[in-house]
């Protein structure tokens, strides 16, 4: 307690010494803080963008759909599939899909394009669909008043073959039955941009698709949202033990493995970003050593009358201790109250890139970060491990300093 009491009234005190201590661990932890904000913000920000644009975080198909697709390589109890998705409570949201290559024809014009039934109502609940629509109204499974369906077009669509919303599409394919498939459509909305990787896509309602495609009521794909996507590897391998009770065929797997690729490079990337966060935390120890060092070595007098009073070497190693401890706790609060209008900000603004970067795939036009326990607590521990650390060493000096010695310092 005595020990205690010394710390509070030297910290007190000493105010210059203190600030100075104080404000190199409150600006280490602010900086730490806000630095792995930004890194689990870009890294968040990336899986986002990339998991609600089309793949969701879980996927189903048959057998290596995903790896080599084909036509007939279908769901074909789907129904079956669905009753074991709603009784699931992880699952946010699930939407089936089909998906076929065809070529698109507008007056003069051909191009080539992948054609993706989606269920209009599901849909929504799972990618941006709904949101990517950039001109025209989003489509529902209405016939027009001339009996056509409504389809969708990518931007890349639409400039080939300049075409925009009213104007009719002809597409044609191969049915899942071996037949040819030719329709015409009528398009509702333009979808995407130039860089969205469905600018050369052609939506249709998922009963369109399926009669366009001669497929009934089989799908190719199921895409799933789940409420927590750091568990959505554990909860595709739940899921694969329930789906086998349906089909033996099916196969339940993570964006991780869907999109392996992608996830490869992010991982590089991540990991090119914790070596920048081992210097920028080998930059807050130097701070720290240098100031908990400094502000021993200006108080060697002081140290040396504690001796001549009869104080032990344990007791004055304690006292530094126990006073860079409080110290770094006051630090922290204080790194709190700066930190919470700056992450507010952060996480719900962020700020705009001056140029997007393509990551994998995945353009990132704005940076945002992310708040979590981990993130304001492994900075607070290095901060309280950095102070323990260096504080040793100077308490050490100023324990085996001779009292005469000392007191003849300047």
């Amino acid at each position: 307690m005595l020990t205690l009491k010394l710390a509070y009234r030297n910290i007190f005190r000493q105010k210059r010494r203190s600030l100075l201590t104080g404000s190199s661990m409150t600006g280490g932890f602010v900086l730490c803080t806000f630095s792995f904000s930004m890194l689990e913000g870009s890294w968040g920000n990336a899986v986002d963008i990339f998991t609600l644009d089309h793949t969701g975080h879980i996927q189903i198909h048959r057998d290596d759909y995903h790896r080599l697709p084909k036509v007939h390589k279908t769901i074909d109890r789907p129904r079956e599939v669905e009753e074991v998705l709603s009784r699931s409570e992880d699952i946010k949201g699930y939407a089936p899909r089909v998906f076929a290559p065809a070529l698109a024809y507008a007056d003069n014009q051909t191009t080539p394009v992948s054609l993706i039934g989606v269920d209009v109502a599901l849909e929504p609940t799972t990618s941006r669909l709904l949101q990517k629509v950039q001109a025209g109204d989003y489509f529902d499974t209405v016939l027009t008043p001339d009996g056509r369906a409504k389809a969708m077009v990518g931007v890349g669509v639409a400039n080939s073959l300049e075409i925009g919303p009213g104007d009719e599409i002809v597409l044609i394919s191969q049915g899942a039955d071996g037949s040819i498939a030719n329709d015409i459509f009528t398009v509702s909305a333009l979808v995407g941009n130039k860089t969205s990787f469905d600018r050369m896509g052609v939506y249709l309602p998922l009963n369109a698709a399926q009669q366009f495609l001669s497929m009934g009521e089989h799908v190719h794909e199921y895409a799933l949202l789940v409420h927590d996507d750091s568990e959505n590897e554990a909860l595709a391998e739940q899921l694969q033990q329930a789906i086998d009770d349906v089909s033996s065929t099916y196969r339940v797997l993570p964006w991780q493995v869907i999109e392996e690729t992608f996830y490869r490079t992010m991982q590089s990337d991540k990991q090119g970003n914790h070596f920048a966060m081992v210097i920028v935390v080998f930059l807050v120890f130097i701070g720290v050593l240098n100031t908990v060092l400094m502000s021993i070595l200006e108080r060697t007098r002081e140290f040396g009358v504690i001796r001549a009073l009869g104080s032990r070497p344990f007791e004055v190693v304690r006292l530094v201790f126990v006073e860079t401890m409080v110290m770094a706790t006051l630090s922290i609060v204080a790194g709190l109250v700066i930190l919470v209008p700056v992450l507010a900000w952060l996480v719900n603004v962020g700020f705009s890139m001056p140029e997007p970067i393509d990551v994998g795939g995945v353009a990132f036009e704005e940076m945002t970060g992310r708040i979590s326990m981990m993130v304001v607590m492994i900075p607070a521990a290095l901060i309280y491990l950095f102070a323990a650390l260096v504080s040793i060493p100077p308490g050490i000096r100023a324990a085996r300093i001779a009292p005469h010695i000392a007191l003849g310092s300047h």
